[in-house]
């Protein structure tokens, strides 16, 4: 333990204080002692003192002619019984009767007496030949109250005194416990501190501070220490320059050094902060916090500060160049998800606010929205706005829009490059456009513009407006190079849509001139219908309405898989062939047999080596309705099934056989019959009524019953308008709908009768027939009717073979049918003229508007039709 090791100095320090301690101690022991021994002599000096003033004989013997030789004794008896060292007795002028020295009797008393005669008591601290002493004078009265004379006592210290000496040597031993505990305290206190600091010594432990002042105060990162109370006891030179902290920060509240109040809340706190960024000033401080009393430590916490500005401004360009890119790739993705001109423009204004602008407007030429090449110098229209805000006084959508030639618009149209304005307000050429509607944008706050051309190839489809409003800076360099590689984007995605737009109107044209524009008359159905295209485009759905023979009436609906031209066409190809196949009056599962035969022959014609076929897939359903006998004959090929609402409500799906859809061949086709109540409603419809890809056809039809139960008695129109309510506005499929009414030809309105096989039955017919016109009002056709008649018998009777039957049907036209069981059609032919017959049946086409032939389950049946006068 060297002077100079902090053990040694550390021991020094407890010597020198113990030292202390002890020299302090017995100086107070001293003190304390003189004190005590004086308040002990005045005490004892008192008590004896009155004592001796107030005993029985004291003022007697003052009052005797001899006081001394009474009270001499007297005194030193009680003196040496007290250990007082005198008691002297007087009289009122202060002239002693005793005394311990008999020659100072009779002797001035030396000391204060004066207030000891106005009856009070006097302690004096004297120095007297004896050494220093406490005297007190006790005044002696009479029975009234009168100072007969006076009594002193008084002891000296030192014979009161004497515990000091006795306790020097307790104070001297302490004193040298004291300095084995410290020895021994030092030696102990030196072992830990060479264990903690590492065998340093103090000049090395400087030293070392001295390292580490001067690397807190170098290093460029702030270092702040607060205390578990909020004070701040250290920080360095970084930390006062990135605070701005003033120069006495130390020791002061955090609260105090004027930071703001969500940096002073964290440093006030002392919890955890983990590159917390705050901005101080013009600065953003990324601050790191932690406790200090984690492990047993004082509390408090240490926080480290960095300067992040410039780091923040690098990752802030690079976070402007991470989201452009993101901003190019959902253009890729997000721009051009349909086919729609519309819908992509609208897409791009979308996409660019407010990730890029704060405005985007998007006016192409009114060609380009019909899917027409654009023709440069007419008007646009503006197809797209959007916005952080609705109430931008831009153009709205749908405003026609003419730029002047000085326009930036107009720029960019005529040299197809991009164009920016930095101010529009010192943009005379925009200004000219329309002065009050561009003060209103001004006034809005809209500072700044790109316009960029949508080109596609050679052709400029139209411009794209970038506003900017709410950000204050105008736009740049780089923003003008993204605004132009998003606009050639949507410029692709548009010219992709004005094509399709183009093609698909152009297949929407030839389909509907395809479709029936209007039913054909006819009054055995009350009909009405509906087709809507699919979202996707034009698609092969088709129906047809065909009057027959015999007043009956034939409905066929179809479906051709596929959508665009080849499914139009085909679907027209498939409607010609119905048409023609109706001609002939077949059933209707004769007819889809030669559908069906013909859609093979297209697939092997329009695809010879034997691919794939292009038409099959497509579905029919044909029905023929009867309203005399009131039963409809239907017949289908992979078609969903009829739907039937009885007069009361009631919907059913007739079991009609499934037969496989056209073009397979092979299979047969069935039949079915149902007897059909007047009133009652026949819904034929496509798939895509009832089926889509977020339903099954199971789910579509139990919709669709649900839909026809709720329209009771309802007409054909109202009965179209509620099963279309429940589709949506553009159905992913194109949806076909036809609604019958059926109505019944009453036995009012037909006459029929057996006729023999005999020459002479003809005349029994001609008969009837004119009675029968007479009571339908119709004598106007009795001669022609007759005619008619007379030659159809006649050949049933001379060709055909019996049973032969007459039926006469009053409808929109007068029919007039001859049946018989032979299947022998009769063919018209022009006689010479030296034939002898072969004239019938000229006469019939001469005098019918329309004759046939159709074939029965028993023979065939010759018919005649002639307009009602």
């Amino acid at each position: 333990m060297t002077g100079r090791s902090v053990a040694g100095q550390v021991f020094v320090l407890q010597v020198v204080i113990v030292l202390l301690l002890v020299v302090s101690a017995v100086v107070a022991q001293v003190l304390q002692v003189r004190h005590d021994s004086d308040v002990e002599a005045a005490n004892r000096s008192l008590a004896v003192a009155e004592t001796f003033a107030h005993a029985p004989g004291t003022v007697a013997a003052l009052r005797s002619p001899d006081p001394t030789a009474v009270l001499q004794p007297r005194a030193e008896a009680a003196r040496k019984a007290t250990g007082v060292d005198f008691i002297v007795v007087m009289d009122t002028d202060g002239v002693r009767y005793t005394h311990p020295n008999p020659d100072r009797i009779g002797k001035k008393f030396v000391g204060d007496i004066t207030p000891a005669l106005e009856g009070r008591t006097v302690t004096e601290h004297i120095t007297g030949t004896i050494g220093p002493l406490v005297q007190v004078v006790v005044p002696v009265k009479d029975s009234a109250g009168t100072v007969v004379g006076l009594v002193s006592a008084g002891i000296t210290t030192a014979h009161v005194g004497g515990a000091a000496d006795q306790q020097l040597p307790l104070l001297v031993g302490a004193a040298a416990v004291a300095l084995v505990l410290a020895t021994g305290g030092t030696a102990l206190v030196s072992r830990r501190l060479l264990r903690q600091t590492h065998g340093l010594g103090p000049y090395e432990m400087t030293r070392m501070y001295e390292h580490h002042d001067a690397v807190l105060h170098a290093v460029r990162e702030g270092v702040l220490i607060v205390s578990g109370d909020g004070q701040l006891l250290l920080a360095n030179d970084e930390a006062h320059r990135l605070l701005n902290l003033p120069a006495d920060a130390e020791r002061r509240h955090v609260q105090e050094l004027g930071l703001d109040e969500e940096t002073a809340d964290l440093l006030a706190s002392g919890r955890v902060a983990t590159d917390e960024v705050h901005l101080v000033k013009d600065r953003l401080l990324a601050i790191n916090q932690r406790p200090t009393d984690l492990r047993g430590g004082p509390p408090g916490s240490v926080t480290t500060l960095r300067d992040s500005t410039e780091l923040r401004a690098l990752s802030g360009r690079a976070e402007v160049a991470r989201e452009r890119l993101n901003m190019l790739y959902d253009a890729g993705v997000g721009i051009g998800t349909s086919l729609d001109v519309t819908r992509t423009a609208e897409e791009l204004a979308e996409l660019a606010v407010p990730r890029f602008s704060d405005f985007a407007t998007v006016d192409l030429f009114d060609a380009v929205i019909s899917g027409e090449e654009p023709r440069p110098g007419t008007a646009l229209r503006r197809t797209a706005v959007s916005g952080i805000r609705g109430d931008a006084p831009l153009y709205p959508v749908g405003e026609r829009i003419r730029w002047v030639a000085t326009s930036p618009q107009a720029r960019s149209l005529t040299t197809g490059q991009s164009v920016v304005v930095p101010e529009l307000r010192k943009e005379p050429g925009w200004r000219a456009q329309n002065p009050e509607r561009t003060d209103r944008v001004l006034d809005y706050g809209i500072h700044s513009l790109i316009t960029v051309p949508l080109r596609a190839g050679s052709l400029v489809l139209g411009v794209a407006n970038f506003w900017r409003a709410q950000r204050p800076q105008p736009f740049d360099a780089e923003e003008v190079a993204l605004a132009e590689e998003l606009v050639a984007r949507a410029a692709v995605s548009i010219d992709n849509a004005r094509r399709y737009t183009r093609e698909h109107s152009m297949a929407v044209t030839l389909q509907r001139s395809l479709l029936p524009r209007t039913l054909p008359e006819q009054g055995a159905l009350d009909i009405a219908y509906r087709y809507l295209p699919a979202q996707s485009g034009v698609g092969g759905d088709w129906f047809d309405v065909l009057p027959l023979s015999g007043a009956r009436v034939a409905l066929v609906v179809g479906d051709v898989v596929g959508h665009g031209l080849h499914a139009a066409a085909t679907m027209g190809r498939l409607r010609t062939a119905v048409h023609n196949f109706s001609s002939l009056d077949l059933p209707p599962d004769e007819l889809l047999g030669l559908l069906d035969e013909l859609v093979g022959r297209i697939d092997q014609d329009e695809n010879p080596a034997g691919d794939a076929a292009l038409v099959t897939g497509a579905t029919c359903l044909y029905a023929i309705y009867d309203p005399v006998s009131r039963l409809c004959t239907l017949a289908r090929a992979g078609h969903p099934p009829p739907a039937l609402v009885r007069p009361d409500g009631g919907v059913e799906f007739p079991e009609v056989p499934a037969g496989p859809p056209l073009g397979l061949g092979g299979l047969p086709f069935e039949t079915a019959e149902l007897e059909l109540a007047e009133g009652s409603r026949l819904v034929l419809y496509t798939d895509g009524l009832v089926e889509d890809r977020e339903r099954d056809i199971d789910e579509g039809l139990a919709l669709l019953s649900d839909a026809l139960r709720r329209t009771p008695g309802a007409s054909p129109e109202d009965t179209c308008r509620a099963v279309l309510e429940r589709l949506p506005a553009r159905p992913s499929d194109d949806v076909a709908l036809i609604v019958a009414r059926t109505r019944v030809l009453g036995s009012d309105r037909v006459a029929q009768w057996q006729v023999p096989s005999e020459p002479a039955a003809v005349s029994q017919v001609r008969s009837s027939v004119t009675r029968t016109l007479s009571d339908w009002g119709l004598d106007e056709l009795g001669f022609t009717t007759e005619l008619v008649l007379s030659e159809l018998v006649t050949n049933a009777i001379r060709y055909g073979r019996g049973p032969i039957g007459v039926r006469l049907l009053r409808d929109r036209t007068l029919i007039c049918e001859v049946s018989d069981s032979s299947t022998t059609s009769p063919h018209l032919r022009y006689a010479a003229s030296t034939d002898e017959g072969g004239r019938g049946l000229f006469l019939v086409a001469q005098l019918a508007e329309r004759w046939g032939t159709r074939y029965s389950p028993h023979g065939k049946v010759i018919w005649a039709e002639q307009p009602l006068p």
